[in-house]
């Protein structure tokens, strides 16, 4: 085909360098485990929720194995409200769950759960809804937030992740909701991070990605030049105990310390608002988040 002016090949070349500089990428990750943890302005954003997905999609077509751990807090928080008298109460960030938010929270997950999996198959790749209820997947004890009962939120104890390798070795597309049952086979509502950490490490996952609200992490949050793109476990929790990190990212960073402890090998903190994060912090020399990995990897 004959272009009409210089600078339609000029655009046209710029696709085959980005095309050319994600193939180590998707050669190094062919055939590996991502867990991506989904939740916060990216889910409620009909824009923002279809980039993530056609991500996603597009790391299974080339070769990646996908899991997709989501949330849906706005939304249960929306229905908690409009179902019932009470406002959403909150202690040190989980969601006070009685029964009958725990009710409207399993509804809200799985209309939030089969809603991307129609998604997923809009696109043309098999996708299969679960929680953590189906085939015992996670397995929970009743959660306290510093000795105060907060309901029915659980802690995970123990991932049966079979069910995740049965729909990985047909070719599916998991997609998690937060769910999970006690030893009396009683159902809690589980923090998304938890679940998708506890998960990411139960099937050694490559990478842990946590869609999140802020573009990463900073040395001085209210200084952008302060930005960090890469730092190991032992760093972050440097931070941790040094107070630079606090409030609603400890519990995260966390868990991506714990994630990286327990085999899984890199953990990416990215911006959910930004338009397919996902792609450009995994295909590109650069990136776009902050990735937290294992200290020998530090100078790799």
């Amino acid at each position: 085909m004959l272009m009409d002016h210089p600078q339609d090949m000029d655009a046209v070349l710029k696709k085959a360098e980005v095309l050319i500089e994600a193939l180590p990428y998707i050669q190094k990750f062919n055939r590996k485990i991502i867990v991506v943890k989904y939740g916060g302005s990216a889910m409620s954003n009909d824009e923002l929720k279809k980039n993530v997905i056609q991500d996603c999609t597009l790391l299974k077509l080339v070769g990646f194995k996908p899991i997709i751990v989501h949330g849906g807090g706005k939304e249960i928080s929306r229905w908690v409200s409009k179902a019932s008298s009470k406002e959403p109460e909150f202690v040190n960030g989980l969601r006070v769950t009685d029964a009958e938010t725990m009710e409207i929270a399993e509804m809200v997950l799985n209309k939030v759960n089969k809603s991307l999996v129609s998604m997923v198959q809009e696109l043309g790749v098999n996708a299969a809804g679960i929680s953590g209820k189906d085939g015992g997947l996670l397995h929970v004890e009743k959660k306290y937030s510093n000795g105060q009962d907060i309901g029915f939120v659980g802690d995970v104890t123990k991932v049966d992740p079979k069910i995740i390798y049965d729909l990985l070795e047909k070719d599916f597309l998991p997609i998690i909701a937060p769910i999970g049952m006690d030893d009396q086979y009683q159902t809690y509502n589980i923090n998304a991070d938890d679940a998708a950490c506890a998960i990411a490490k139960a099937v050694g996952a490559d990478k842990l990605v946590f869609l999140t609200d802020i573009e990463g992490l900073y040395k001085d949050i209210n200084d952008k030049s302060t930005f960090i793109s890469r730092l190991s476990a032992s760093q972050a929790e440097e931070l941790i105990g040094s107070g630079v990190i606090g409030g609603g990212m400890l519990p995260k960073i966390s868990n991506c310390t714990s994630a990286i402890k327990n085999g899984v090998n890199r953990v990416h903190i990215l911006d959910g608002r930004i338009a397919h994060c996902l792609l450009l912090e995994i295909f590109t020399n650069q990136g776009i988040g902050t990735a937290i990995v294992k200290d020998e990897e530090m100078n790799d």
